[in-house]
């Protein structure tokens, strides 16, 4: 392949058949493809690019480690890259969350909680609990663990005669609630769920509940009232189940916080970390772990777990870097302003498109849903097929958004505006610029009212 998109077969295949243009090159919010176009990365791929593309202090890191040693195994040696990585992780972590074990991304690391948790388990003489419980919708990750646990019908159904499905408790979705409780009392309404989810499995069998602190693709940014979180913590900690904080998405400053946990004070007892905090430059996850739980399970034999790149230097020189781009260019308390400004500007979209019938998140970690009904909140007709026609729109004025169907993964259409958090204001104006071009044609396109005056 030169200099234009390749016209041949490509050998390449993965979720879809569709093609997209090839890639030349990137920097900071920015890709370009072969032929010259400009993309802007508005969701940083999928909620990964979090310091954004091509930063040359995380590129010199890695091409320093290259010159050293690209692979050390684990058992054979100690690199100082991931000594450093665990050393910083840990730093940034609760009181007492201070041992991490690093993976190549989310699924594994979800993979690495689940053992770590079971054989905890093992460690202390509870051999019964084995259940994890966790939200509808959800999503954990792609291998048959995680999927176990997650709640989108598209990617259970096919695999469930090949594993076990999770118990789940609804998702604190209160903004599609019509009752006469206040926000605070539903938070607790779906809290409660879960004891008596915990009650109805048998609290004895049960081992953790895991969720995203703010929804990541499957319910687009979602966010549950603040009574939800201190009362899902107090049940956790009434029954002895672990708490599992997936923060694959959340983590690493997407929401504002280094974990998006920490704006509730809610202490987990195991982490998952991954996407923004390799932030696209190489394979990268990372659990942290209650020490206690750790040292039990060490104690009992060790953990019966592991991947050939765990701690890879290479991958653990270039998450270094990027914690260092993120602490000491303040970009996380930068998410959380110019997500504060992308919001209202998401916000104010409402008064121009009817069919926007909620702007949600933290950060820059946002979505906007699209309705047919802003009061009932009744979803557009499926066959509208939104969450692809007005990514397509907006792929083609250069405009990068991520979306998925919002309820369950099979009606409803949400769309995640999460640029890299080096993005500026000036940028968000040109996001919101280029989106106001792309829902003006899918709305054409679709039949819906807009409000042009």
């Amino acid at each position: 392949m030169t200099g234009t998109d390749r016209a041949t077969e490509s050998h390449l295949f993965y979720q879809a058949g569709n093609r997209r243009p090839t890639v030349d090159h990137s920097e900071g919010i920015y890709l370009w493809d072969v032929s010259g176009k400009r993309y802007i990365d508005a969701s940083s791929g999928p909620m990964v690019s979090n310091i954004g593309h091509s930063n040359p202090r995380v590129i010199a890191a890695m091409k320093q480690q290259m010159d050293a040693a690209t692979f050390a195994y684990r058992t054979h040696f100690v690199n100082e890259a991931a000594e450093s990585l665990a050393s910083l992780t840990a730093s940034l972590m609760p009181d007492g969350l201070d041992r991490i074990f690093f993976t190549s991304g989310g699924s594994e690391t979800i993979e690495s909680c689940l053992k770590l948790a079971r054989q905890y388990a093992l460690a202390t003489g509870e051999r019964e609990r084995w259940k994890v419980i966790s939200l509808f919708p959800s999503y954990h990750g792609s291998t048959l663990g995680a999927v176990a646990i997650t709640g989108m019908h598209q990617f259970v159904e096919p695999f469930g005669d090949m594993i076990r499905v999770m118990p789940k408790v609804p998702a604190a979705t209160c903004y599609l609630d019509h009752d006469d409780l206040t926000h605070e009392e539903r938070g607790l309404r779906y809290a409660e769920m879960l004891k008596d989810e915990i009650l109805r499995q048998g609290p004895e069998t049960v081992l953790a509940f895991i969720m995203e602190p703010v929804g990541g693709a499957s319910t687009g940014a979602l966010v549950a009232p603040d009574s939800w979180y201190r009362r899902v913590r107090e049940i956790c900690r009434e029954f002895g189940v672990l708490l599992i904080a997936d923060e694959v998405m959340t983590g690493a400053g997407r929401t504002g916080r280094f974990l998006g946990s920490e704006h509730w004070d809610l202490r987990p007892d195991i982490v998952a970390l991954a996407k923004g905090f390799g932030a696209g430059y190489a394979p990268l996850g990372a659990m942290a772990a209650d020490r206690k739980i750790v040292e039990g399970v060490m104690a009992n034999g060790g953990f019966a777990h592991g991947y050939t790149y765990s701690g890879n230097p290479l991958a653990c020189s270039a998450g270094l870097a990027v914690l260092h781009e993120l602490i000491e260019n303040d970009l996380i308390q930068n998410a959380a302003d110019q997500g504060t400004k992308l919001k209202e500007m998401l916000t104010s979209l409402m008064d121009r498109y009817p069919f926007i019938g909620d702007v949600r998140g933290k950060g820059l970690l946002l979505a906007f849903e699209l309705v047919a009904d802003r009061q009932t909140m009744e979803p557009l007709p499926p066959e509208l097929n939104a969450h692809t026609a007005l990514v397509e729109e907006a792929h083609q004025r250069g405009l990068i958004i991520y979306s998925r169907r919002t309820r369950g993964g099979t009606i409803g259409d949400h769309f995640m505006v999460c640029p890299p958090l080096i993005v500026t204001e000036e940028q968000l104006e040109e996001i919101i610029d280029l989106l106001v071009e792309s829902l003006d044609a899918f709305a054409d396109a679709a039949g819906l009212s807009v409000n042009r005056s």
